[in-house]
């Protein structure tokens, strides 16, 4: 976890808020996507890590079914729900994320009753970093404890993806939960999104001497609105007019006939598909065989299949992307659902100071806002802390 996201921290601000002392304090954390953008709600595969930012909360329950929560960043103040009235319509803004997983467990079965909750989160909101997911895997985790579900972590995993789906409203996969969920210390979380399967491989950077860095745009994204669900539904018609279950049946032998029987950007939604998700397979593939010094291209040529086939980039993650390639990354790419968020570079440590400087130069030379700029290293998925 992030030195700033301190247990101590998050039990005394609950202790404050609510004059008890919690039952526990847990934690999940943001992920920063590798390789495998879009694949995943098309049924391919993802390379996601964990990243050393978290979400936390300290919870204690209380009789009855009223629950009261309280965030860090949230300027409601305490926010009183009943539990029993709790539906889809009714649970809105920063709140529906930890409600929602509540929710989805209650029409489970798992008897959840009244309770306090403090949330704390290190994970930039809307930097395509999934803080969403982070809330939703860290209110999972620990009501699967407290409540002793014994729900599986991939149980936990579809829990976050359908609180996502049918509260948030957002038509996302199961990428970032898995990695919430699913990630250890130094390695990424290699997912068939198709099976749910999942196997670590080993993403020791520090040994090779890198990073990845992060570059925090500051252009904010939604997944509930537009342009993601746009490109979701292009993928749908795509998989329907090529008569496959989805696009995770198609590769590439099969883009020639697929470009004479789909509109000229459908064809293209659907080739970033099929092309990335064999990059995730030869990511995974480098990574096993020559370490990570050696999949630079791989990011790259993902970044250029985003911005110029799915078009999901912004000129602010571009910017980032070419000033990091010009000035000693290995590879770059964006990361995350895209229209803004964040973009990573792999580069060797050494650079750090002299990449992100570029970089902020850059932006003010555009006259863009300052991103924020920060390393990040694979870090261990969801548990708690206190």
């Amino acid at each position: 976890m992030s030195a700033s996201l301190d247990p101590a921290f998050v039990a005394a601000s609950f202790e404050k808020t609510f004059g008890e002392t919690p039952d526990g304090v847990w934690a999940a954390p943001g992920r920063v996507n590798l390789i495998g953008e879009h694949t995943d709600y098309n049924e391919g595969f993802v390379l996601p890590f964990a990243i050393d930012r978290a979400a936390a909360v300290a919870i204690r329950r209380r009789e009855g079914s009223t629950a009261r929560l309280v965030s860090s960043f949230g300027d409601q103040g305490v926010v009183t729900v009943d539990l029993d009235g709790l539906s889809q319509d009714t649970m809105s803004g920063w709140t529906a994320y930890p409600l929602g997983v509540v929710w989805v467990l209650r029409q489970m079965g798992v008897e959840i009753g009244g309770f306090d909750l403090y949330l704390h989160s290190t994970v930039p909101s809307g930097a395509g970093l999934s803080s969403s997911a982070a809330i939703e895997c860290a209110v999972a985790t620990a009501f699967n404890e407290l409540q002793g579900a014994g729900l599986s972590l991939n149980e936990l995993v579809l829990v976050g993806q359908r609180a996502e789906n049918e509260v948030v409203g957002a038509p996302t996969g199961i990428l970032d939960q898995s990695a919430s969920l699913l990630s250890t210390d130094g390695h990424a979380v290699f997912l068939d999104c198709r099976t749910q399967e999942s196997k670590l491989v080993p993403l020791d950077l520090a040994a090779a001497g890198l990073l990845i860095l992060v570059v925090d745009t500051k252009v904010t994204h939604a997944h509930a609105t537009g342009g993601y669900a746009a490109r979701r539904a292009s993928c749908e018609l795509g998989a329907e007019v090529l008569g496959v279950a989805s696009l995770r049946d198609v590769d590439a032998a099969g883009l020639p006939e697929a470009a004479g029987l789909l509109d000229e950007e459908t064809f293209r939604r659907v080739r970033h598909i099929v092309t990335e998700n064999q990059r995730v397979l030869d990511t995974v593939a480098v990574l096993d065989d020559a370490g990570p010094a050696a999949i630079g291209g791989l990011l790259t040529a993902s970044h250029a299949s985003m911005r110029d086939d799915f078009e999901i980039s912004c000129p602010e993650l571009d910017l980032a992307v070419d000033t990091a390639l010009a000035h000693g990354a290995l590879g770059a790419r964006m990361t995350g659902g895209g229209f803004g968020g964040s973009a990573i570079a792999l580069i060797p440590v050494a650079s750090q100071a002299a990449v992100g400087a570029a970089v902020l130069a850059a932006f003010a030379d555009a006259g863009f806002t300052a991103p924020d700029i920060f390393a990040v290293s694979p870090a261990p998925g969801a548990r708690k802390i206190s």
